[in-house]
Parts: structure tokens; sequence; C-alpha cells
């Protein structure tokens, strides 16, 4: 007899868990559809740097690494990277721009953020010809310098340089 009991008791549950199972697929929460906005993503390298931009439809605030650029307390790099946004106009307020940049050092990373914004902005704001703008202004704005650090030799302290010779 203990033997069918348990086995009622195993049915029960059984029947207890399908039950909840039908309830649980049966709530189904609705969520509401975010409006889609246009995003684009933008790359920009300098030296060791590389630098990602997206820009989406906002109140206006660029963004480095997750941290607003205006918290830079180094005015140089900041009008370095905001560089770009000067030339456009008041369509920037229309924006958010957040930069990712990895690698390299400080000035690296500020001009690759500073390239990577520049093409994002042309991409985004095609209507305004910003390319020739940014072209005539200043064409590293756009172009990336194809410039990078070469490789030391065996013979030499660097790249190019060669340990001194001593004949005595």
């Amino acid at each position: 007899m203990a033997g069918k009991k348990t086995t009622k008791k195993t049915k029960a549950k059984k029947e207890e868990t399908k039950t909840k199972a039908k309830k649980a697929t049966k709530k189904k929460k609705t969520t509401k559809k975010k409006k889609e906005t246009k995003a684009l993503v933008a790359r920009g390298k300098r030296k060791r740097s590389i630098a990602r931009a997206t820009i989406r439809e906002g109140s206006g605030v660029v963004r480095l690494n997750s941290n607003n650029v205006e918290s830079i307390t180094n005015s140089y790099i900041r009008e370095i990277i905001t560089e770009p946004l000067r030339y456009v106009g008041p369509e920037t307020s229309s924006v958010n721009i957040s930069v990712n940049v990895q690698g390299g050092g400080v000035m690296g990373q500020a001009q690759a953020a500073r390239t990577a914004i520049a093409k994002a902005l042309t991409r985004y704001f095609e209507g305004l010809k910003l390319r020739e703008k940014f072209i005539e202004i200043d064409r590293s704005l756009l172009v990336e310098d194809t410039r990078r650090v070469e490789p030391k030799k065996y013979r030499g302290p660097k790249a190019r340089a060669r340990y001194q010779k001593s004949y005595r």
C-alpha cells in the first residue's frame, strides 16, 4: 500500500507542475516597443589607438569611455576630441555620441576619437555635405594617419640606430 500512496502523490505533484507551467506560459508580459532610432557606428585609428563612435538621437551629450567629455581636465585634449562638433553647427545638439577608445597613449586616443566622431557625423548628417567641409578644413578629420611605429631590429638600440663601434 505504501507504494500506491507514493505513486498517487507523485502523480499529483506532476499535475501541479504541469498546471503551473501552463499558467506561466499564459502570463506573457506586454512590453512597449521602443521607437527605432537611427544609430551608426564609425571607427577611427591613430598609432596603436582604436576608437569606435556610436551616434544616435539625443540631447547633445558626448561621452568618451562612459565619461562625459566635459570632465576631461586637459583642455587641449578636450578640444581635439570635440573639434568636429564645432564645424557641424547646431545640429550636434540633437545627437548623443559615445566613443569607446582602446590602446595607445593619451594623444593617440584623442586623435582616434576625433576621427571616429567626424566619420560618424558625416554618415549621420548626409545632406549637409560634411565630408567636403571636413576635408577642406583638415583632411586628418576623416582620413586616418597610416604611419605606424617601425619595429626594432637586432643590431641596434632602436629601429634605425646602430650600436656604437669601438676599435681600441
